[in-house]
């Protein structure tokens, strides 16, 4: 709503990590939610697991789903897309604002 409401363009963003019991899916179905909500930019990246004690990685996602998920959210029409296995939500912010703005995705692997 704030965005709504802002006297400039607010660019937003979120991030979704993978690898952890998730499906396609339910991946595409969130980036269909963030986009019905004005998300501009999102991020996927690869879960790793910090620590013995940290949650197990469930699955290692293969760089050719990552570029399926950069297609499917562009298809979507998110202003940017960044997703590879080591994408986190920082990765090439400057990169990330400025495709958003131009209208031209990115995306890295």
């Amino acid at each position: 709503r704030a965005k709504e409401l802002a006297e400039y363009r607010v660019l937003t963003k979120s991030g979704i990590i993978v690898g952890l019991g998730e499906t396609n899916d339910e991946v595409i179905e969130t980036m269909r939610d963030l986009r019905t909500h004005g998300v501009d930019v999102v991020t996927i990246g690869q879960y790793l697991q910090p620590s013995p004690k940290h949650a197990v990685i469930d699955r290692w996602v293969h760089p050719d789903e990552f570029r399926w998920f950069r297609e499917q959210g562009e298809a979507l029409g998110f202003g940017s897309v960044f997703s590879g296995p080591l994408v986190r939500s920082s990765y090439r912010a400057d990169e990330q604002r400025h495709a958003a703005e131009t209208g031209r995705g990115a995306v890295a692997y």
